[in-house]
């Protein structure tokens, strides 16, 4: 059952409840919860996909926020992903988990695969995928701009905890590969997939950037956990994926992928004891402007 809390602001007055972790996901990892906090927060980038879900598990504050927002009405190339991790830094998380659903480019990748990413291509066209673009803000303030890198753009501890939060459930993940990002919302053309598989890549999906970067632009530890719910066009001979196909191979893994969310929660380092080189991402850069 949630309670309502509404903070006109960055979430940092002593009133606002806090959260040391944060998922960014569907209604499904959050909505069967006892006592979680709903809170709306503004951001300097606009609204974020929607309220922040607060709740806890394992001893651990989690803020939840669902990604399309909680009816799903935004299509990947209209989300807020600025405003939706400014949000979530707002109210104390330090760690996102990401999960998401993807096409798999092999076909040892079938539904029904978890793979936890260790690179991505943006392939993406349209996305602001920067806080650090010299652009004044509302308050007047405005940003340096820094150049922050992203070589290795997720979290090597969070990696870590999700790939044994899956082991520990009997799910193998496939670990490490690259995450093709698309703009969407289509899917892909046969000869796109089949571009993105000789390329290499592992898997292809629409949500996976700018997320991470801009996570690593504040200095937070990011981590995806992609689920395969189709084999791409590509890779399989016939009509193509359908959006319903993704959603019914989806909704039949959410309670083990929420599972293995969860547990990867409670692995998850204490913020006193995060050492990982997300922490060091601005490297005594000036942003700018104040982070929340």
């Amino acid at each position: 059952m949630a309670t309502n809390a509404t903070d006109a602001g960055t979430a940092s007055t002593a009133n606002t409840p806090t959260a040391e972790i944060g998922v960014i996901g569907g209604s499904g990892f959050y909505s069967f919860l006892e006592n979680v906090t709903e809170i709306q927060v503004d951001t300097p980038y606009g609204s974020p996909s929607d309220s922040l879900f607060l709740g806890e598990i394992a001893g651990r504050r989690v803020a939840f926020l669902p990604r399309h927002g909680r009816s799903h009405h935004l299509p990947p190339h209209r989300i807020n992903y600025r405003a939706n991790l400014w949000a979530l830094r707002s109210v104390g998380v330090r760690q996102v988990l990401g999960p998401c659903a993807v096409g798999g480019l092999r076909p040892e990748y079938g539904p029904g695969t978890l793979l936890v990413p260790d690179q991505f291509v943006d392939r993406t066209q349209s996305r602001v995928q920067t806080f650090y673009d010299g652009l004044p803000l509302p308050d007047g303030t405005i940003p340096n701009v820094v150049h922050v890198s992203p070589a290795d753009p997720y979290c090597h501890d969070g990696r870590k905890a999700a790939l044994e939060a899956a082991r520990g459930q009997d799910w193998e993940p496939v670990d490490g590969g690259t995450l093709v990002v698309i703009e969407g919302p289509r899917f892909s053309t046969r000869a796109e997939s089949r571009w993105y598989a000789a390329m290499g890549w592992s898997v292809v999906g629409m949500t996976g950037h700018p997320e991470a970067v801009l996570a690593r632009e504040l200095a937070l530890c990011y981590t995806s956990m992609a689920l395969v719910t189709d084999l791409d066009a590509g890779a399989v001979s016939g009509e193509g994926v359908s959006h319903e196909e993704v959603m019914e191979v989806f909704a039949a893994n959410v309670d083990r992928l929420r599972t293995v969310l969860f547990d990867a929660v409670a692995g998850l380092p204490a913020d006193g004891e995060r050492d990982c080189l997300c922490t060091r991402a601005l490297g005594g850069l000036d942003p700018g402007i104040q982070l929340p």
